[in-house]
């Protein structure tokens, strides 16, 4: 860990439409012809007006009987949001850990983590069956409070000073994680999370959330 006085020592990001471009489950939702409904479940969750773990098990649920190969062909659809491996790389050069915390799947998040030298992944796991999703999550359901309670994990196993830790997200789920940090950021984010966050920024681009850690560590 690095111990220069205002270097950043943990960054915890939410994963679907802030690392990444895209909703995971949305891409998913469409091998399974159910793009729309599942979509604006999504959108209803993240917006805070649906329970999330509710939700979450309502929009797998729809999934069953999807070939597993199919996320396979999802994750070949992934892009990162611009300026995510330029973040990345700034705080892992200044010592500090990266992690991403998601309500999406590890099946896909984490092959894409691994790239970026990113060990620390927290998502929900999908269930299947010979070969076909059954339709159900596998493992604790990373939802708002397990997001906050892992952020808090965290902190403690790098020994880090919580004024020296970001959270970035854009939903109502990442309202406990970006609570908990020295610098809460609303990435391109719902009103819910806008609210709670200490900045806002309002395009996407993870360069802007760069510049303004590099500017705290000036101050």
């Amino acid at each position: 860990m690095n111990d220069s006085k205002n270097s950043i020592q943990l960054l915890v990001m939410d994963v679907d439409s802030t690392f990444i471009n895209e909703e995971v489950i949305d891409l998913i939702a469409v091998h399974a012809e159910v793009g729309d409904q599942v979509a604006d479940i999504t959108e209803r969750a993240m917006a805070g007006q649906l329970d999330f773990a509710a939700s979450l098990t309502e929009r797998v649920a729809l999934l069953k009987g999807l070939p597993v190969s199919v996320l396979d062909e999802v994750r070949a659809q992934i892009t990162l949001t611009r300026g995510a491996r330029e973040l990345v790389a700034a705080v892992q050069s200044g010592g500090g850990v990266v992690a991403l915390v998601s309500g999406g799947f590890t099946p896909i998040i984490a092959p894409v983590a691994e790239t970026m030298g990113i060990t620390e992944v927290f998502a929900n796991g999908l269930d299947s069956d010979e070969g076909l999703l059954t339709g159900l999550t596998s493992g604790r359901v990373i939802d708002p409070s397990a997001k906050a309670e892992i952020f808090g994990q965290l902190t403690r196993k790098y020994e880090c000073d919580p004024a020296r830790t970001v959270a970035i997200g854009d939903g109502a789920n990442d309202v406990g994680m970006i609570a908990a940090a020295g610098l809460g950021v609303a990435f391109y984010a719902k009103p819910a999370l806008v609210a709670a966050a200490d900045v806002s920024v309002t395009n996407r681009d993870l360069r802007e959330v760069l510049a303004l850690i590099e500017a705290g560590a000036q101050e």
